[in-house]
C-alpha cells in the first residue's frame, strides 16, 4: 500500500496552501491510502455513461472528463497506476465516418448557440468529423464504454466486427469496432484479456431507455429480467475470476429525473402564438360538439369543459396541454361513429373524427413529453394530412386537421403515458435490485446512481459555487441531449463512486471539486 499527502495535511505543513485541491500527490506523512483496493489496473465497463458521451456525441473533451478518467487520475494519487487508456476519438467534433463519408445517425455534438437573443441547442458545424470508424486502434484500453451497448451486448462476439454494421438489423457497434481486439472478440473479453485489479460496471441503462425515449411504442425494446440477471452476473464473474479483486457497480437512474423527459411541459400552446392563438375559438367551437360524446363514451358525467382530460378544450388566456393518443384507453372509434352520425354528422365526416379522437384526451402533469417532441408539437403530420385528403377533404381542411397535438393527438412516440412510465420503473426497480444483490454478494461497492440523479433533480445538489440541479442547460448537471451528463455531472458521479468505495475498501481517494468540471459548450457555428 502506497501513501500519499492529504490536502488537509498539506495546508498543515503550509507548504502549498494556494495549490488546486487534491492536485500534488506527495509520498510522505498523512497519506491517502487505497486501503483493501488494487486500483493498479482498473478497467472500466459499461455504455455511453462510462465513455463520456455528452450533446449526443463522444468526442475528445468529454472522454477525458468520463468518470472512469476522473476516476483513474484519483486512484493514481494514492497508488502507483498503470496508464489509463481511452479509446479517443479523433476530434472534437463528435460524428463519424463511414468509408469516409458522414453518417446521418452519428452526427456531430450539440453546442449552445445564441440565435437572434435565443439560446438553442444546435448541432456544431465549426469543424468536419475525422473519426473513421475502419480506422482500427491497437491495444488494450482501460475505458471500455460503449455508447448505444445493452447489458447482452458486453458478451456479444462480434460486437465489434466491422462486417456487422452492415447488417440487417446490426450486430455491431460502431465505436466498438474502432478498438475491438478482434473482429469475433467480446467487450468483457477484452476487459478479462486486461487482467484488472479493480473494475466498474454501470451498464443496463440502455436496457429500459430505448424504450422510454422512443414513446414505449415497442414493448419488446425492454430487456427481459431473467435475461438481465444472467448477463449481469456473468459479467461480474467473468471479471472476478480474471483476478479482480475489488469493484464497483453502480445502478440505473430513473428516466423521470433527466431533463430528455421533463423538459416539454405537458401545455406547451402558448396563446400568443400567432400560428395557434387565433383558431383557439374554432377548436372550441368544433370540440365543444364532440365533448359531449366523448365524455358519455368514456362513462365520464356530470364534468364541465376542462375538468376532464377527455373535454377538449383549450385556453385563451393561458398555456394549455396537447391532445394525445393514449393506446392505453379502450379504442371508442366505432361507438364514437355511431353517435356522431346519430346526431347528425354525415359518415364521411364522423368517420374522419372517429379514427381520429377514438383514443384521444389531452395531455396531463403525470404523462412526459421527450425532447424529440418538441418539433413535431403544432408541426403538419404529413402522413394523416395526405391520408385525409385521399378521404376527399380539401387540403386547406385537411391540413387544419392534421396539426400535431392541435387537431391530430401526438403520437405513440411522442408521449410517454402514465402505464408506460410504470413498466420502466418496475423493470429498473428489478434491475436495480439484481445489481445491489451482486454486490452485496460478492463484497463489492455499490453506488445508488439513481438516488444520486434523484436528487439533483428535486433539491439539486450543491457545491462551493452554486448548485448543480437538472434543469435543462442552466442546471450543470446534463448535456444539451437531455439525457448524458455534463462534465460536471460526470465529476459528481465520480465523487459517489470514490465515497462508496471508501466505505467499502477502507480506502482514502480524494474527491474533486466538481466546480473545476465545465457544463455547456456555447458555440454559434451551427446547423440544423
Amino acid at each position: 500500500m502506497k501513501n500519499y499527502i492529504k490536502y488537509i495535511g498539506i495546508l498543515a505543513l503550509g507548504m502549498v496552501a494556494c495549490e488546486p485541491e487534491f492536485d500534488n500527490p506527495v509520498d510522505e506523512q498523512d497519506a491517502y491510502s487505497n486501503g483493501e483496493a488494487d486500483f493498479s489496473n482498473y478497467v472500466a465497463l459499461g455504455n455511453s455513461l462510462t465513455a463520456g458521451y455528452a450533446d449526443n456525441a463522444l468526442y475528445i473533451t468529454g472522454q477525458e472528463n468520463s468518470y472512469p478518467n476522473i476516476l483513474a487520475q484519483q486512484f493514481a494519487k494514492v497508488q502507483e497506476t498503470q496508464e489509463f487508456r481511452i479509446p479517443f476519438m479523433a476530434d472534437n467534433a463528435g460524428g463519424l465516418l463511414f468509408g469516409g463519408q458522414p453518417n446521418p445517425n452519428f452526427r456531430n455534438r450539440l453546442v449552445l448557440s445564441i440565435i437572434d437573443g435565443d439560446t438553442l441547442p444546435k448541432v456544431y458545424t465549426g469543424m468536419a468529423p475525422t473519426t473513421e470508424v475502419a480506422n482500427s486502434l491497437s491495444g488494450y484500453f482501460n475505458n471500455m464504454g460503449i455508447p448505444g451497448a445493452r447489458s447482452y451486448h458486453l458478451l456479444a462476439p462480434g460486437y465489434g466486427n466491422i462486417e456487422g454494421l452492415g447488417a440487417d438489423p446490426t450486430t455491431a457497434n460502431p465505436y466498438f469496432v474502432r478498438f475491438a481486439s478482434t473482429p469475433g472478440t467480446t467487450v468483457v473479453a477484452d476487459a478479462v484479456a486486461q487482467n484488472p485489479t479493480f473494475f466498474s460496471l454501470w451498464i443496463g441503462n440502455n436496457d429500459v431507455l430505448g424504450y422510454a425515449t422512443s414513446g414505449g411504442v415497442d414493448e419488446n425494446e425492454i430487456t427481459s429480467l431473467v435475461m438481465f440477471q444472467g448477463v449481469y452476473s456473468t459479467i461480474v464473474n467473468s471479471l472476478l475470476e480474471s483476478g479482480a479483486t475489488g469493484g464497483v457497480l453502480i445502478n440505473i437512474p430513473n428516466v423521470t429525473d433527466v431533463p430528455f423527459f421533463t423538459y416539454i411541459p405537458t401545455s406547451p400552446l402558448d396563446p400568443t402564438n400567432p400560428q395557434y392563438g387565433p383558431n383557439i375559438p374554432t377548436l372550441n367551437q368544433t370540440f365543444a360538439l364532440l365533448n359531449p360524446a366523448l365524455l358519455a363514451l368514456r362513462g365520464v358525467t356530470e364534468e364541465t369543459p376542462g375538468e376532464s382530460e377527455f373535454s377538449i378544450e383549450f385556453n385563451p388566456a393561458g398555456a394549455s396541454p396537447v391532445i394525445v393518443r393514449d393506446e392505453s384507453l379502450p379504442d371508442i372509434s366505432q361507438q364514437l361513429k355511431t353517435v356522431l352520425q346519430d346526431n347528425g354528422y354525415d359518415e364521411a365526416t364522423a368517420t374522419i373524427y372517429a379514427s381520429q379522437f377514438g383514443q384521444v384526451r389531452q395531455a396531463t402533469s403525470e404523462d412526459l413529453i421527450p425532447l424529440t417532441s418538441s418539433s413535431a408539437i403544432g408541426a403538419l403530420n404529413q402522413e394523416r394530412f395526405e391520408e385525409l385528403v385521399e378521404m376527399g377533404l380539401p387540403q386547406s381542411q385537411a391540413g387544419l386537421l392534421a396539426t400535431n397535438g392541435i387537431t391530430y393527438p401526438l403520437e405513440d412516440q411522442y408521449v410517454l403515458t402514465p402505464s408506460e412510465q410504470e413498466k420502466i420503473s418496475a423493470r429498473t426497480e428489478e434491475f436495480n435490485e439484481h445489481i445491489k444483490t451482486v454486490a452485496e454478494q460478492n463484497g463489492l461497492a455499490h453506488v445508488d446512481a439513481a438516488g444520486l440523479l434523484s436528487k439533483v433533480a428535486t433539491e439539486g445538489i450543491s457545491f462551493d459555487a452554486g448548485t448543480v440541479t437538472s434543469d435543462f442547460v442552466r442546471g450543470g448537471a446534463f448535456s444539451l441531449d437531455g439525457i448524458h451528463l455534463t462534465p460536471r455531472g460526470y465529476a459528481l458521479v465520480a465523487n459517489k463512486i470514490i465515497e462508496e468505495i471508501n466505505k467499502t475498501y477502507n480506502s482514502e481517494v480524494p474527491t474533486v471539486n466538481i466546480g473545476n468540471y465545465g457544463t455547456v459548450t456555447p458555440n454559434n457555428q451551427v446547423g440544423n
